[in-house]
């Protein structure tokens, strides 16, 4: 059997899934930019499936002018409406809305001198969690951590970031090791 057989199941199906299982999701991201776009995007995913989101993202990367924190801070009432106009991603208002703002929260932490990638990897004392998941069915859809760093983020200003979304940002960020032990790209993800 081919050791990419063995890759998390939850990904087969699709080329573009297995594409970000296989050479994004779970490498520790330490750029700000990166980080920020992954946020963005888990907080679009809210609610919806995570291939929906993959499907959109060169759309979403076009609209919110590949993640540049400033542009999108910069974002008034009428680039939302354009925003709402834009078939090509997903168009939830308070969504838009909550991406705006998080930029702006952002540019805040970056006056004072931090970064989000600071901020997140703290957490972890800027090393991985690797959590040695046997089986899919052990991967939960949050933990006391995120619900944690969920709370502190709320509590600096940032929107539509609850629990369950911000694990799956530390797991596609790489904060955690999510991958299955018996997953080829496991020990890719440690640092």
């Amino acid at each position: 059997m081919d050791a990419i057989e063995h890759r998390c199941s939850w990904c087969t199906g699709s080329e573009l899934y297995q594409h970000y299982h296989d050479f994004e999701w779970g490498r520790p991201v330490r750029d700000e930019q990166k980080m920020f776009e992954f946020l963005t995007l888990e907080t679009f995913q809210a609610g919806l499936s995570w291939i929906t989101i993959l499907k959109k993202r060169e759309n979403f990367r076009e609209a919110f002018h590949q993640f540049n924190i400033k542009k999108i801070a910069a974002m008034n009432e009428q680039d939302i409406d354009t925003l709402m106009n834009n078939v090509g991603i997903i168009r939830n208002r308070k969504k838009i809305e909550a991406a705006i703002h998080n930029a702006q929260i952002l540019l805040r932490l970056h006056q004072k001198g931090t970064t989000l990638v600071d901020t997140l990897w703290a957490y972890m004392d800027n090393t991985p969690l690797d959590n040695q998941r046997k089986h899919l069915g052990e991967v939960p859809a949050l933990t006391p951590l995120a619900t944690q760093i969920s709370k502190d983020l709320k509590a600096i200003g940032f929107k539509f970031l609850g629990p369950t979304t911000t694990y799956a940002h530390m797991q596609a960020c790489g904060m955690v090791n999510d991958h299955l032990v018996s997953c080829p790209f496991h020990k890719d993800c440690l640092e």
